[in-house]
This record gives C-alpha cells, sequence and structure tokens, in this order.
C-alpha cells in the first residue's frame, strides 16, 4: 500500500485517486495497474524541435506521455464493447427503417455530383431538402457504391455509432482513466437511445460523432495547453454544423469553459486560442450556407422551408426559430415558410399521455422520452454535482474537474434546449444527451468507488446511494410499460439489494473475514450494482434485435418504436385515403389510381411495403406503367413528370431514381415553381408531363387550373397525367402567382 506522502498526493508506483488520497489501511485496495487521474495536469510535453530524422518520433512519443498503462484486460474489454455495439446498431440491416424523404434524397444526391453538393430532393436539382445535407454525404456515397439498399443507407451510420463509442472511451480515458471509460463506453452502448439511433439513417448519428470528436480533441488542448487540437474541436463542431446546423454550436459553451478555466497557459493565450478556434469553427460552419449564397439561383436547386431562396433563412428562420415558437420565439420576418401538416406530425406516446413536443418543462421525464434516454438520470445528476463539490479548491488546473464541468454544462445545455423546444415525437434527437450522461455515469461511478473504499462518514454513502437512486429510478420507469418486459423491475431492484447486502459486509472498518475476502466481496457488490443499474437500459435498448421493436424509424426502442411504427403506417393509410380518388359511380379505385401514390411508411424500408411490387421493384403495376410511358415520350425534357407533392413524387425518385419535380417540397408551402417558373419550364420544353391529383401543396394548387385549362389529358393512364405541348410564354396568361 502506497502512503500518503501529502495533501493530495500518494508515493510513486500509486496513481492518485479522484479524492486526491490514498485508501485506510485495510481497507480493500483498487489494483495496481488501474489508472485514474491525478490531482493536477501532467505536464504539456517539451518541444523538441526538428532534430532530424528523430525529431518526429520524438514529439510522438512525447504526446503520448500522458496516457497512463493500460491493464491487461482493457482492450479486450473495449474489443468486446464495440462488439457489442456493432451487433446493436447493425442487426436486421437488410430491413432497415429510414424516412422516405431523407431516403429518396440520398437517392438523388447519388444520381449526380450536383445534387450531391446541393443536397437536392430529386434528381432533377429542382429544390433541396429542408436541412443541410452533410449528415446524407456518407449516405448518398454508400448508394453511389453499392447501390440503393435499405443497409447501404444505414451502413454509414453503423460505422458512425461504433466510432462514437471508440470516440467516447478515448474521450473519458484521457479524462479520468481506464475504468471510467470502459464504463462510459458500455452505458453509451446499451443506452436505448443511442441502440436506435445508430440504426436508423437521419442526421444525428453523424452530428453525434462530431461534437464527439470536438469535445475528444477539447480535452486534448484543455490538458496540454496547445492550439492545435482546439482547432481541429472547431473544425469537427463545424463538420457538425452541416450534420445538424445550429444544434451543433450547442456544445460550444461546455467545450469553451474547459479550455477557458484549465487550460495550463496564460488567460491572454486561452483567449487568443478561443478566438482563432471559435473563427474556424465559424469558417467550417458557414462554408455550406456561402456556398449556396454565392451561387446564382439559376445554377442551383431552390432552398426548401424558406420564401426566399436563402440557406440563411433555412438554418436560422426554418430549423431553429421554429423549434421555439411555444415559447413565444417567432420565426417571422426571417424568410422561414410557415411549418405545415404536409410534414407530418408525431402521435402520443404510447401512455396515451399528450406528446412531449410543446415547450413543456418537463416534456424530458414523458415515458415515451425519459424511456429512451434517462435511465441514468440519477447516477449522472449525483456525479456531476459530487465530482463539481468534492474537488472544490484544487488548482484552477485540475484535469478532473474541469472534464466534470465539461460534461455537467453539455448535459445542462442541451436539456434545457429539448425542454423548451420542440421535439416532434423524434427519439433520435437525444443522442447527443447520451454522451455526458454516459461519461458522467463512468467518473461518477468510479469515484464513489474509491470513496467508499477509503470509508470514513462524508463520502462513502456515495455508492450506495447512487445504486439505490439510480434502482429505484429504473424500477419505477419499468413500471410505467407493466406488459413490456415484466420481469425488469424486481430483478433490477433484487440485484440492487443484493450488492448493497455485498457491500456491507465488505464495508472498510468491519474486522470480521480476512482483507481478500473482503476485497473479493467488495468487488462482487460493485459488480452486482452496476449490473443493476445498467440492466433496465440495456434490456430496453437489446429489443432492436427483436423485428416488432427494432425498425421504428424515430431511433426508438422498445413499446415505444412498436407504437411509432404502428402509428406511421396508420398515418400513412390515412393520407391514402384522404386524396384516392373518386370513380363516377362513386366507388374507391385502386389505391394507385390517380394521383395518390403509394409512398412506404416512414420507419418501413420499401422490402417491408405492403404496396410493393411482387417482382421487387418497390413499384407497382401501375406506376411501373407511368415511368415506363413517361420515360418513352420524354424526349429531350430535364424532368419525367412534375407532380403536386414531394409524396406523389416519392416512389418515382425513390425507386427509380426519375428526374420528377416535386411542387412546393417537404413543407408543401415553399413558392417553388412559381406559376411564371412553371410555364416557362413547359415553354422551354423542360418540362413535357404533370400528375395531378394527391396530396396538393400550394404550388400544386395555384398550378393545377393551368394544367387542366391547357394541357391535354393522356387517355388511357390510371394516373391523371396531362401533357403540356412547349410554346410562347407569351401565348397565353400566366396564371396568378
Amino acid at each position: 500500500m502506497a502512503s500518503t506522502t501529502s495533501a493530495g498526493s500518494v508515493s510513486a508506483g500509486e496513481h492518485a485517486s479522484p479524492a486526491g488520497d490514498a485508501s485506510p489501511p485495510g481497507a480493500p485496495t483498487v489494483p495496481a495497474n488501474a489508472t485514474s487521474p491525478a490531482s493536477t495536469p501532467p505536464a504539456a510535453p517539451t518541444p523538441t524541435g526538428r532534430t532530424g530524422r528523430g525529431g518526429l518520433l520524438a514529439r510522438v512519443r512525447a504526446s503520448r506521455t500522458d496516457a497512463a498503462p493500460r491493464p491487461a484486460y482493457a482492450r479486450p474489454a473495449l474489443l468486446a464493447i464495440l462488439a457489442l455495439a456493432a451487433v446493436l446498431f447493425a442487426w436486421d440491416i437488410q430491413h432497415s427503417a429510414f424516412h422516405t424523404f431523407y431516403a429518396e434524397t440520398a437517392r438523388s444526391m447519388a444520381e449526380s455530383w450536383h445534387a450531391f453538393l446541393f443536397g437536392s430532393f430529386d434528381p432533377g436539382g429542382s429544390i433541396t431538402i429542408d436541412k443541410l445535407p452533410g449528415f446524407l454525404w456518407p449516405q448518398a456515397l454508400a448508394v453511389r457504391i453499392f447501390g440503393f439498399h435499405p443497409w447501404a443507407l444505414t451502413l454509414p451510420q453503423v460505422i458512425e455509432g461504433v466510432l462514437s463509442v471508440a470516440v467516447l472511451y478515448r474521450a473519458v480515458r484521457r479524462w479520468a482513466g481506464e475504468h471510467p471509460a470502459l464504463l462510459a463506453a458500455a452505458a453509451f452502448a446499451v443506452t436505448p437511445a443511442i441502440a436506435g439511433l445508430f440504426r436508423t439513417p437521419v442526421e444525428d448519428p453523424a452530428f453525434t460523432l462530431c461534437v464527439l470528436l470536438a469535445a475528444d480533441a477539447t480535452l486534448r488542448a484543455a490538458r496540454l495547453g496547445r492550439l492545435r487540437p482546439l482547432v481541429a474541436a472547431g473544425v469537427w463542431v463545424g463538420l457538425g454544423f452541416q450534420a445538424k446546423m445550429l444544434e451543433a454550436w450547442g456544445v460550444l459553451p461546455a467545450l469553451g469553459l474547459l479550455y477557458a478555466f484549465s487550460a495550463p497557459t496564460a488567460l491572454r493565450r486561452r483567449l487568443a486560442h478561443l478566438s482563432v478556434a471559435g473563427a474556424v469553427c465559424l469558417a467550417v460552419s458557414a462554408s455550406w450556407v456561402l456556398l449556396v449564397t454565392f451561387t446564382p439561383a439559376k445554377d442551383r436547386p431552390y432552398v426548401d422551408g424558406t420564401t426566399n431562396n436563402s440557406a440563411v433563412s433555412q438554418v436560422v428562420g426554418y430549423n431553429f426559430l421554429n423549434r421555439f415558437s411555444s415559447v413565444n420565439v417567432s420565426a417571422a420576418h426571417t424568410g422561414s415558410v410557415a411549418v405545415s401538416t404536409m410534414a407530418g406530425t408525431a402521435p402520443a406516446p404510447p401512455t396515451g399521455r399528450s406528446r412531449p413536443t410543446a415547450a413543456q418543462w418537463l416534456k424530458m421525464f414523458a415515458p415515451s422520452l425519459v424511456s429512451q434516454i434517462g435511465w441514468l438520470y440519477p447516477a449522472a445528476a449525483l456525479a456531476a454535482v459530487c465530482g463539481l463539490v468534492w474537488r472544490r479548491g484544487r488548482p484552477r488546473t485540475d484535469p478532473l474537474r474541469a472534464g466534470f464541468v465539461l460534461w455537467a454544462v453539455w448535459l445542462a445545455t442541451y436539456f434545457l434546449v429539448f425542454s423548451a423546444g420542440a421535439i416532434g415525437g423524434h427519439t433520435y434527437y437525444m443522442g447527443v444527451l447520451a454522451v455526458p450522461l454516459a461519461a458522467l455515469f463512468g467518473a461518477g461511478t468510479v469515484q464513489f468507488w474509491r470513496a467508499w473504499l477509503r470509508g470514513g462518514r462524508r463520502r462513502a454513502w456515495a455508492l450506495p446511494t447512487v445504486v439505490v437512486a439510480t434502482v429505484a429510478w429504473s424500477a419505477a420507469l419499468a413500471r410505467l410499460f407493466p406488459t413490456f418486459l415484466p420481469w425488469l423491475a424486481p430483478v433490477a431492484v433484487a440485484l440492487g439489494v443484493g450488492a448493497l447486502v455485498l457491500m456491507a459486509r465488505a464495508r472498510p472498518g468491519r474486522t470480521a473475514g480476512t482483507g481478500a475476502v473482503r476485497r473479493r466481496t467488495a468487488v462482487l457488490g460493485l459488480v452486482t450494482g452496476l449490473v443493476a443499474m445498467l440492466l433496465p437500459s440495456a434490456a430496453w435498448a437489446s429489443s432492436v434485435l427483436d423485428p416488432e421493436y427494432g425498425h421504428s424509424g424515430m431511433g426508438s426502442t422498445g413499446p415505444v418504436a412498436n407504437w411509432h411504427r404502428l402509428a406511421a403506417e396508420r398515418a400513412a393509410a390515412a393520407r391514402l385515403a384522404a386524396h384516392r380518388p373518386r370513380r363516377p359511380d362513386g366507388a374507391t379505385p385502386n389505391p394507385n389510381e390517380g394521383g395518390a401514390a403509394a409512398e412506404p411508411s416512414p420507419g418501413r424500408s420499401p422490402a417491408k411495403s405492403a404496396d410493393a411490387s411482387p417482382d421487387g421493384s418497390g413499384l407497382t403495376a401501375v406506376q411501373q406503367q407511368l415511368l415506363a410511358y413517361t420515360r418513352a415520350h420524354q424526349g429531350g425534357a430535364r424532368y419525367l413528370f412534375a407532380t403536386t407533392s414531394w409524396r406523389t413524387a416519392s416512389p418515382y425518385i425513390l425507386h427509380a431514381g426519375a428526374a420528377v419535380l416535386p411542387m412546393g417540397g417537404f413543407t408543401g408551402t415553399a413558392p417553388t415553381p412559381t406559376a411564371a417558373g412553371f410555364r416557362e419550364l413547359v415553354a422551354t420544353g423542360q418540362l413535357r408531363y404533370v400528375v395531378l391529383g394527391g396530396p396538393a401543396t400550394d404550388p400544386g394548387r395555384a398550378i393545377a387550373p393551368w394544367v387542366r385549362a391547357h394541357c391535354d389529358r393522356v387517355p388511357g393512364q390510371a394516373h391523371r397525367l396531362y401533357r403540356c405541348a412547349p410554346e410562347p410564354a407569351t401565348a397565353r396568361p400566366a396564371p396568378g402567382r
């Protein structure tokens, strides 16, 4: 046992504990090769300069001096966690769920590099997706390489997920040591929202990976006081902006505070470094917006979600301010379109309570969200409080306290943002919250364990308290879904009680039993407590292995996933019924006749769509007939045909990559094409055919009367297909805009 040499340090050969002192005599000891953070940060590697061929190797070795030796079991344990994550993320990948709108955009982006660069929804490049396209670039590349398949869309997210687990491990290990890093990686991988997120092709997987890389780089920068890793963090946040826009900047307060208050350099230098990194972050973040802004409108797609064709309006008004309308934040006069029901709305959670989408400050505790992200709320909260309080009075550069500041501020920032803003039932938004929850759980558990080993009355209570609080909280959450895994709550409680009994038998100061027996009992108590705390979360996460719960399309698991899937199917069926045309005799025709095209419901792959064709093309016989006819008569037209909404265009883009012109964008209210613009497309021969019927957008409703009056109905087609002959733009008066 190492003897204490001074307050907050131990003799050589032992690592200082998070509380800064050694275990008392007779207490169970921590393995000598266990790593934990020192009380003061290690000195930054001394620059070696350019000393010939050995200079680079010397700098590489110096850059690794801050890494503590790894236990022999660390690498196999990490590989096991990564393998578990890969299984959860990739299971049944061939039937992966996806959002139809995103999948169609990825398909279009794979068709041409112009569509790829600008994020065009349709292969013809008429309108962008209603978000920045960065998160779809990996998907589009996968489709371009492997072809369009559900698994090709999801594969990038699986890779991003496994990398996210590895990066979180590296970041926490850099900050708090090996054992906290392994616990954090495991807790992250078995968080239900994470298990659902990284098997769903949406924007948050890429965003989560980018902000994790930014955190890892900032932790390194803060430890060494160097600019280069801080600039790298700015680049990663900027790339995260391309995936999730302004939400990526939500991590900046946490990263900035970490560096400003703990980097081992002068204040002026810290502020200068932060200014440079901030400028880099801004430049990378604004790169796509600037590209669109300075590209002539005629040479790029219209920016969806806006009335003024501005990428700034899309980012600030449509995708940010609109989210906070319920707290009296207005997107008026920003160029944002009004949010339309064409985009769909999220229904109520399966408990029957009102959906947590308005600014309800307790929405993060609603069953449909807390069951996906909140199993470790008590453990993370207690870890943050104790980590900050217990390390008060430490030097400013104390790395462990700085890390607790990072994760606590990160957690608080996004928790408040999601509480104030509209979530719309999108469980996959919660991925960014799982990061600090897992990091705090890992470091906090090791901190509580070491405090319990030292004994005493002030801090030893923390470990049994966190076990009791977390298990009781988990049991209460499990009881909200009594028919799903009914054994979960009693088993977790039994394990928690067993952990407390074992800890009581092995508590420091007991004279019964030998030291070796007490050590084994203490370790068994800790392991039992960890299982009790992580079992409920892991059980919900493992539900993705069941086809009934594995493909919600919303990144959700368990009963919430099943309910989201069923709700999406009902919504799709209702849309088809509402827009199904009537025959003259009053009978209802085939669902695919008329303009209402069949669409896979959100969250289902085409292979599972009830409307998919027997030949596996994804198109019905009626849709194939329309596609074949228009392709045979397309001539030199830019667009195969136009539709009055993206939903009608959906199957042709999704399954055939057809250059169909959708009117109104995703919201249905984007003013494109205008009536004059539509007539110009017809007059110049860029558009020959129009399909009317089905859900109509604002531009579609304005243009449809002109089409009926001036274009010829094509006979023998189940769809209401019209042929529009090219003619001078001045031949007929244009309809109203």
